[in-house]
């Protein structure tokens, strides 16, 4: 909107405090810091939405792959086939076995329910959600046949172990005998301990050897399944259905989106649920500037009703009322977006503060699943948010500015 020397003039000069206005200098501000307010906090719970779902996503998927394979009764005899096929299969990246069985692990007398993940040896190293997350010991000391494990850092805290520790694990499937099956009770040495970040997984996952899982768990050459990854995971079903086709019915594929479906569909309802309860904030922002602007136009009803007297035209008026309040909510918007980053930025510190405040616990791992308050801004809807707290702001200068153009200066300064 191009406005003259004058109308700018005036605009500017209803913009700051006069002499008598200071109600409405302090309402317009009060208009300003509301809008900054919702900007925020929609840039805030947004980023951090965003944060959640991907911190999730990027640490599931890279523990558990896009999709696995699994076999009936969670053996996969002829998984060396499967594998093949699946290398061979456009859009797959890799294509790992693994063994994955819930047991029980014990140490110094403590006993927690664990998940035992057979791995390649090599996959273990190249996983770099397990490799660049070890916060004790070393991935080099787990081989083949050397007894050493890695667990979770929530599971150690639980058992009390170290590096170097000796954990149990019970297996119910071990000898049978006359007297029934007999449970196999085999030690193992911590040889790392590392943090993902996701607390079902720190509390429960220990990671060994392939051979090794085969041996606790006398499952022979066979695996669990096989864990697959594609190019695009938002496409695996598609990338995948080919491969579904060679398996047939030997075994069955699991994507990301049906083993956590409800997770994410939660994050999904949740997230949407959010941005519309948080922009009532801005609404009622607008509704502040609106008030500010109609006691602004009464206020100076007398100065417009001169100044048309003077030459100045609806069109002008329109246009001086409409900066105004355009100029507070772009105010306000730039404020908010400031603040909301730096919030962002100072996340986890603003976290830890308050919970030294207040004595309670904001952020329980056991509940919330990540270690850390996430984020992640996307700049389309930065853009979006910005863009509506503007359009509401313009929208809310109309009225007002309509009533300004509207003002019969003949019948107003008859009265004076």
């Amino acid at each position: 909107m191009i406005l003259s020397r004058y109308e700018r003039m005036i605009a500017r000069r209803y913009l700051l405090p006069g002499k008598g206005e200071a109600f409405i200098f302090l309402v317009a501000s009060i208009s300003l810091v509301a809008v900054m307010l919702g900007v925020a906090a929609l840039v805030i719970v947004m980023s951090v939405m965003n944060g959640f779902r991907a911190e999730l996503f990027d640490k599931i998927v890279g523990l558990n792959g896009h999709a696995v394979v699994q076999g009936v009764g969670n053996r996969l005899p002829d998984w060396r086939e499967i594998v093949a096929q699946a290398q061979k299969t456009p859009g797959v990246t890799s294509a790992l076995p693994l063994i994955e069985q819930p047991l029980a692990a014990t140490y110094n007398g403590r006993a927690e329910a664990v998940l035992v993940r057979g791995m390649r040896v090599d996959d273990i190293r190249r996983n770099s959600t397990i490799s660049n997350k070890v916060v004790m010991g070393s991935l080099q000391s787990i081989t083949q046949g050397s007894g050493r494990i890695a667990i979770g850092s929530r599971l150690a805290e639980s058992l009390g172990a170290q590096v170097g520790s000796e954990i149990s694990l019970f297996s119910p499937q071990g000898q049978t005998t006359p007297f029934g099956t007999v449970p196999r009770i085999v030690s193992y040495t911590v040889g790392a301990i590392f943090e993902i970040g996701v607390y079902d997984y720190d509390k429960a996952y220990i990671i060994m050897p392939i051979e090794d899982a085969q041996t606790l768990l006398l499952m022979g050459d066979a695996a669990g399944m096989v864990e697959l990854k594609t190019v695009d995971a938002d496409r695996v079903g598609e990338i995948l259905k080919p491969l579904a086709d060679k398996i047939g019915g030997n075994a069955v594929i699991a994507d990301w989106r049906t083993m956590n479906a409800q997770l994410f569909e939660a994050l999904a309802v949740e997230r949407v649920a959010m941005f519309t309860v948080l922009s009532i904030i801005i609404l009622v922002a607008v509704f502040n500037i609106l008030s500010s602007l109609i006691m602004l136009v009464r206020a100076k009803t007398r100065d417009i009703a001169i100044l048309r007297t003077m030459g100045a035209t609806r069109g002008s008026m329109m246009r001086i009322f409409i900066v105004v309040g355009t100029t507070i909510g772009a105010l306000g918007t730039v404020a908010g977006l400031v603040l909301g980053f730096i919030f962002l930025f100072y996340r986890q510190g603003v976290v830890n503060f308050v919970q030294l405040l207040t004595g309670q616990n904001l952020w329980d791992p056991s509940i919330r699943y990540l270690t850390e308050l996430p984020s992640k801004t996307d700049p389309a809807e930065i853009v979006v948010i910005a863009l509506m707290a503007l359009v509401f702001s313009f929208l809310a200068t109309l009225y007002p500015a309509w009533k300004a153009a509207s003002t019969d200066p003949v019948q107003v300064l008859r009265y004076e």
